[in-house]
């Protein structure tokens, strides 16, 4: 073997390393209020109801506005009920933990509730009918300093507009 083709090899397995070493960081802790998944807050003690049996919230990763699986089965929910309300217009509300400046948590709640936008919208809700807005961390609905709160914090939420 020539010297390129085994730095080349060794480039490959560090970079394949990596990239296995990242994806599989999640860690998972169980607290008495619900549970956490990586960073998620999944439990219920927080989640209020759009309507009956559709919760009004979904919760985000730190510094994220992926939809993790849960977030996805609670907006197909959302999506249900408001193609069967057609007359019920929405308001998506990001927030974002105390962490960060205001600036970034605004523009991150904004992400977070654009993204719940979106996947209703590639269930049937027009967009004419979902507003969004970002509370950033102006909003908590824990004010605890710790991950449990701030889990609780990093939330869309769906209500009703007026």
């Amino acid at each position: 073997m020539t010297l390129n083709k085994i730095l080349r090899n060794t480039f490959l397995v560090l970079v394949a390393g990596l990239i296995l070493t990242a994806c599989a960081t999640t860690k998972k802790v169980e607290t008495t209020a619900g549970q956490m998944q990586g960073d998620v807050y999944t439990g219920t003690d927080t989640v209020e109801y759009l309507a009956s049996g559709v919760p009004d919230r979904v919760f985000f990763a730190t510094n994220e506005s992926i939809l993790t699986t849960r977030s996805r089965e609670t907006l197909r929910k959302q999506a249900t009920w408001l193609r069967e309300n057609s007359e019920i217009t929405v308001v998506l509300e990001g927030h974002a933990d105390e962490r960060g400046t205001r600036e970034y948590n605004l523009a991150l709640g904004e992400r977070r509730a654009n993204a719940a936008k979106d996947y209703l919208m590639t269930y049937g809700v027009s967009a004419s009918r979902i507003s969004v807005i970002s509370y950033g961390k102006e909003r908590p609905v824990d004010s605890g300093s710790n991950p449990l709160s701030w889990s609780k914090n990093r939330r869309s939420v769906t209500v009703k507009a007026n």
